[in-house]
């Protein structure tokens, strides 16, 4: 397998002169490309409505448990990849969630085939076993692209075959979900948002409000640049959140004092992308206990930030 790997790192190492209009494909072209990507990839992923193609690759491998919470893999452990159209060629963004020893064998294949590591760090404290997140840069072929990721992901125990399709992370668009054992709609109150449930989990998403790129391309809300929020019920109308807010430099420090205030621990502060504008800036955080409690302490944080309302 590492003599195929050659050449297909030579490949992806060229230069690839950026295309900007993905309108230039023709619809067609675009489907044939997917299910080519979907082979490549193991499992169908879902096309956004902005022509974004997401996969999702769960750590349903893992038991990972935090303050006696058994994380499920559509909490904190959906690793995931986005194919932006750009006429033939793609770009891709991902985040990947690998365990200590997976890093840098994961790392070296990644880099091998020409894509570039934009992040390396934590996104919850205490866990065990503990997890990183890696996330990942590329431009070209979106079909070699595909075939290289799989590659890389060949040196974790990240789970190959495609996934049920209630056990999927937000990422992959899952279908039927096992009920929410929480006031769902008092949750879509107090966010002032409607969740999704999701393999167990309700999920909230907000995209900021302004026009947001990476290395001068779109990088909208499906590329990760949207703030997530998710709650898994943990008995008695007690939910574990965590997720990430996208913040703005001058966000960082209301946003941080207004979940402090709420209780809600603040676990991690770091970028996800190097040439992004706005600089953005990621802040992940955890908290178990009464759901609309914490949904009250994360919605004074939300308010915060420059995010679109519906």
């Amino acid at each position: 397998m590492r003599h195929l790997l050659l050449p297909l790192a030579m490949a992806l190492a060229a230069p690839v002169a950026a295309q900007t209009n993905p309108q230039a494909t023709p619809p067609e072209a675009n489907r044939d490309r997917w299910v080519l990507v979907d082979k490549s990839l193991g499992r169908a992923g879902t096309t956004q409505p902005d022509g974004v193609r997401r996969y999702g690759f769960p750590r349903s491998d893992l038991n990972v448990r935090l303050d006696g919470v058994t994380i499920k893999p559509a909490l904190a452990l959906g690793s995931w990849a986005a194919f932006h159209p750009m006429g033939d060629q793609v770009m891709i963004m991902g985040d990947l969630v690998l365990t200590h020893e997976e890093v840098n064998p994961v790392m070296s294949r990644l880099l091998a085939s020409g894509f570039t590591i934009t992040a390396l760090h934590n996104h919850l404290l205490r866990s065990a076993p503990a997890t990183m997140y890696m996330h990942i840069g590329g431009h070209g072929d979106p079909v070699k692209l595909a075939a290289a990721l799989r590659e890389a992901l060949a040196a974790s125990r990240t789970p190959m075959t495609a996934p049920s399709r209630d056990s999927q992370p937000p990422s992959a668009g899952a279908g039927s979900s096992p009920p929410i054992a929480l006031d769902t709609a008092a949750l879509d109150r107090l966010m002032d948002g409607k969740g999704k449930p999701n393999g167990g989990v309700y999920q909230f998403s907000f995209p900021r409000a302004e026009k947001l790129s990476d290395g001068g391309m779109p990088a909208p809300a499906s590329m990760g640049t949207a703030t997530a929020i998710n709650f898994q019920p943990t008995g008695s109308g007690r939910a574990a959140i965590t997720g990430d807010f996208v913040l703005t430099a001058a966000e960082v420090d209301p946003v941080l004092r207004a979940l402090r205030a709420g209780g809600i621990e603040v676990t991690a502060l770091h970028n996800h992308m190097l040439d992004d504008q706005p600089r953005l800036f990621f802040m992940h955080f955890w908290a178990n206990d009464d759901a609309q409690k914490l949904a009250r302490g994360l919605r004074a944080a939300l308010d915060k930030t420059n995010v679109q309302r519906s």
